[in-house]
């Protein structure tokens, strides 16, 4: 019986210690994506020409908010964001602010000179990472 004990806590201390890796590995990844979207985002403010290219450094909305500036719309889609608290709106609301989100990096993309179809490809998560990489740091 003692035995028992000791490899039921053995499992369970393996399965905190895998969870525990795997938590570490997200977080690396993750760190390591906010850094490269806000370099990447902040190479494109520059290349935008606005006043304040370090809003890219706000975590989760810092590349809206430089995608926003620079495609030069309105603010209103911004109001699509309370749909987010209300559980039957939330749905709607997130399907409307994400075509926005198209169309703002869609006329961000033109404004530096790159085709704006690149911002169809935001829905294939990866190409999305690479075009804003490629749009930030080639060469006009």
């Amino acid at each position: 019986m003692a035995g028992e004990e000791v490899l039921a806590g053995g499992a369970i201390a393996g399965l905190i210690a895998l969870f525990a890796a795997f938590a570490f590995i997200f977080v690396i990844i993750f760190v390591g994506l906010y850094i490269y979207m806000a370099l990447a985002y902040k190479a494109i403010a520059k290349k935008a020409k606005l006043s304040n290219p370090n809003l890219s450094w706000i975590p989760l909305v810092g590349p809206l908010i430089i995608a926003f500036q620079a495609s030069k719309m309105h603010w209103w889609p911004w109001l699509l964001l309370i749909g987010y608290v209300i559980p039957v709106v939330n749905v709607v609301a997130q399907i409307a602010f994400a075509v926005f989100v198209i169309i703002w990096h869609w006329k961000m993309f033109e404004r530096i000179k790159r085709p704006g179809w690149w911002a169809v490809l935001f829905i294939i998560p990866i190409v999305g990472l690479i075009m804003v990489g490629i749009a930030a740091w080639s060469k006009d």
